[in-house]
């Protein structure tokens, strides 16, 4: 039985996370099958433009999920239906925009990729505990063979909660449809990732970014809006070293049968056409 190779990245914080996963990508000596990140603070930590867009899918992203921030950049409306590779969480209320799942052909598989947001801590949202299982069962009734979920949320018990509801419900002994469930937004990786009744699952996989920051963000604004609480703009922390978190994950037909985190230190200089990739720790 055939195995397919994912890569599945945390969110994409500004211009260092640019960098760092492009040439994180451009350096792996085995190439994955296909490669999902969340895209949602890739513009400047807020949002998406469509060039940000357009160079991470040449720079080998294959398919592009979100969050509550997909919204921040207004050129998203006037792209969002024709970027048939990103989707937008699938819980926002019917008419929204942006589609929150798609599906592909790979290796005489039928995969699926669906984006969702909590609502735990987060704006208010429809439920994704409904709309995510009806999405899963239109899905089955297509065909899909495999389904990934990035679970976009706050709460680390929303996250698991959900995942091991859906592994108990889909998943057997025989077969595992949901083969993979990811949980993005609060840019810090666990360290929990596991396969779950045939599911490959962590919490959360992390961020891309600058490593001297606050979650991407420079220190000296983070700590002046959280100390005070009074109104701060965020920046984007600079420097040439950034981190790499997410997760590979192996699977086939019947069910996913290894995830490995991915956490690494990239030092990059757009200047230069060397990269040094340093183990994270």
């Amino acid at each position: 039985m055939e195995t397919i190779k994912l890569l599945f990245f945390g969110d994409i914080t500004g211009r260092p996370g640019r960098l760092a996963i492009k040439s994180y990508l451009n350096s792996l000596d085995e190439k994955p099958d296909f490669v999902i990140a969340n895209i949602e603070n890739a513009s400047h930590g807020f949002g998406l433009t469509k060039k940000n867009y357009e160079d991470l899918k040449n720079a080998g992203i294959d398919y592009f999920t979100s969050g509550n921030h997909i919204w921040d950049k207004k050129d998203i409306y006037d792209y969002i239906e024709e970027a048939t590779n990103l989707l937008r969480p699938i819980n926002y209320p019917s008419g929204t925009t942006g589609k929150g799942s798609l599906t592909f052909d790979l290796k005489g598989q039928k995969i699926s990729i669906i984006n969702a947001l909590g609502r735990v801590f987060m704006p208010p949202i429809d439920s994704p505990w409904e709309i995510v299982t009806r999405e899963i069962e239109q899905l089955l009734d297509k065909g899909t063979d495999s389904i990934f979920i990035d679970f976009h949320a706050e709460a680390t018990a929303e996250k698991i909660c959900l995942a091991k509801h859906l592994a108990a419900k889909y998943n057997t002994q025989e077969k595992s449809y949901i083969k993979g469930f990811f949980g993005t937004h609060t840019h810090v990786q666990t360290a929990d990732e596991t396969i779950l009744n045939g599911m490959a699952y962590i919490t959360d996989a992390g961020f891309c970014g600058a490593c001297d920051s606050v979650i991407g963000m420079e220190f000296s604004t983070s700590l002046k809006r959280l100390a005070t609480s009074l109104p701060e703009r965020y920046e984007i922390a600079q420097g040439n070293e950034a981190q790499i978190n997410g997760v590979e994950v192996l699977f086939d037909r019947t069910k996913s049968t290894r995830i490995t985190r991915i956490n690494v230190k990239v030092n990059t200089n757009e200047n230069e056409k060397e990269v040094n990739l340093d183990s994270g720790g």
